[in-house]
């Protein structure tokens, strides 16, 4: 990666300048990718004042304060942070769940982990995601990122997910089992004064525990996700005015009555299909099992941590989370694409990092999959950008690239537009105005102006 940059003053002198000194940050001569679903602009130029875009135009048309740090971009795209709209911290791509919390003990190791995870996101491009089934531990976390103390995404996070299921393959704490639509609104109440930003919910559910938790987190205004595949518990959701739609037509069911999403659209549910978490994480891994072996993984991790995950992969065809990929594969050819076609509204979330879904590369993994099932690589932009800011509640905020909108920012080595396979390739990341690089670069100025991961 060649970075050039002209700095025009020296920033952060002995780390003692305060960010209200730190000058402007242009990225100049890229193509800008805006979010939303219009043409890039050429030549493009974005200038940054503290944490906050203040310009945007052709090179020729913005004008630049005095002092400012022009970062040089040319051949390169330039487009908003992405936005995951279902991760999970708590995991690294591990090849079995039940194994992989004896492996940390329960809980007790996750504070090593989870800041594994939350650098890998960054690093991947993932400037904010919301996170939906970690225990509490997360708080902690999000407050390290939110200071500044850690690199990671901006979060929302859902702590348990509300059930009444008992899912033996996590710890307790991960899950609150209820028994009646009463503890269903008492639970959501709990959740919301521990932490949640927005609620889960799991499998079992009855439509009278989906219309007391709605009810419930409504008048919190927080949003309700519901991780669904039954068409049963789908018309539920919708009676009860769920918010968003998890892992619905992901491929793993048979395909659903053309009623039945035609109603999802009609209404404007927003989908998050995680479709590449099985059916196309896993042919990519046969096809290419050096992907597991990935150096990156080595250097972030513990040793002992690494070495269990890589035991984990061992005949990974063999493990419960596959079982059935045969048959979900097959489904995947005949419904993968039935949301997309039938016009919902689609977000983008990964479900990283399940098995062999690493954070490292489970954004691009997901947006390659969604432009094989039928959407162009410009809508699969605007998804990940302006429709899960819409998702997180932060339209105001985030997802596109123009002025008063928070500086998430991302360079990526190539044109995604063409093939968005180049969303393997970020080169800078900016999240919050903070500059962020991922390689090692013989650039004073980067070196200057930002952060090495």
């Amino acid at each position: 990666m060649k970075l050039f940059i002209s700095a025009i003053m020296a920033i952060f002198v002995s780390g003692l300048i305060s960010a209200q000194d730190t000058p402007p940050i242009a990225f100049v001569g890229g193509m800008l990718v805006d979010g939303y679903e219009a043409e890039p602009i050429h030549r493009a130029t974005v200038l940054v004042e503290g944490n906050k875009i203040v310009a945007v135009g052709p090179m020729d048309k913005v004008v630049l304060p005095e002092g400012t740090v022009k970062i040089d971009v040319s051949g390169r795209t330039i487009m908003p942070g992405l936005i995951d709209a279902h991760v999970h911290v708590d995991l690294i791509g591990h090849g079995d769940y039940d194994r992989y919390y004896k492996f940390l003990g329960g809980l007790e190791r996750l504070d090593e982990v989870m800041p594994i995870a939350a650098k890998q996101m960054l690093r991947a491009g993932v400037t904010s995601a919301i996170d939906l089934g970690t225990p509490f531990n997360i708080l902690s976390l999000r407050e390290k990122i939110r200071k500044g103390d850690i690199p990671g995404p901006r979060l929302q996070v859902s702590g348990p997910w509300i059930t009444r299921v008992y899912y033996g393959g996590v710890p307790d704490e991960y899950q609150v089992i209820i028994k009646s639509p009463e503890e269903g609104a008492e639970a959501v109440r709990d959740l919301i004064a521990k932490g949640s930003d927005v609620i889960k919910t799991w499998v079992g559910l009855t439509e009278e525990d989906y219309n007391a938790i709605v009810e419930e987190a409504h008048k919190a205004g927080v949003k309700v996700h519901a991780h669904l595949y039954r068409p049963d518990a789908m018309q539920a959701a919708i009676n009860a005015g769920v918010d968003i739609f998890q892992h619905v037509g992901s491929g793993k069911n048979p395909r659903y009555a053309d009623s039945l999403i035609n109603d999802i659209a009609h209404r404007n549910i927003p989908i998050v299909q995680t479709i590449s978490h099985r059916i196309w994480v896993y042919p990519a891994t046969v096809a290419f099992p050096e992907r597991l072996y990935d150096p990156v993984h080595k250097r972030d991790m513990p040793a002992d941590i690494y070495a269990e995950m890589l035991a984990s992969f061992e005949n990974f065809h063999r493990q419960p989370y596959f079982d059935e990929i045969g048959r979900e594969t097959r489904n995947a050819e005949a419904n993968a694409d039935q949301f997309v076609k039938g016009g919902a509204v689609i977000g983008v979330g990964t479900d990283a990092a399940s098995p062999l879904n690493f954070h490292t590369d489970a954004m691009w993994f997901e947006m390659k999959a969604l432009t094989d099932i039928g959407m162009t690589p410009l809508q699969v932009i605007s998804a990940a950008t302006q429709t899960n800011a819409r998702i997180m509640g932060k339209s105001a905020e985030l997802g596109t690239i123009e002025p008063g909108k928070l500086a998430d920012i991302i360079i990526i080595d190539g044109n995604p537009l063409a093939d968005i396979n180049a969303m393997k390739h970020v080169d800078i990341v900016m999240k919050d105005g903070q500059v962020w690089y991922p390689d090692p670069t013989e650039d004073e100025g980067l070196k200057r102006v930002g952060k090495r991961f």
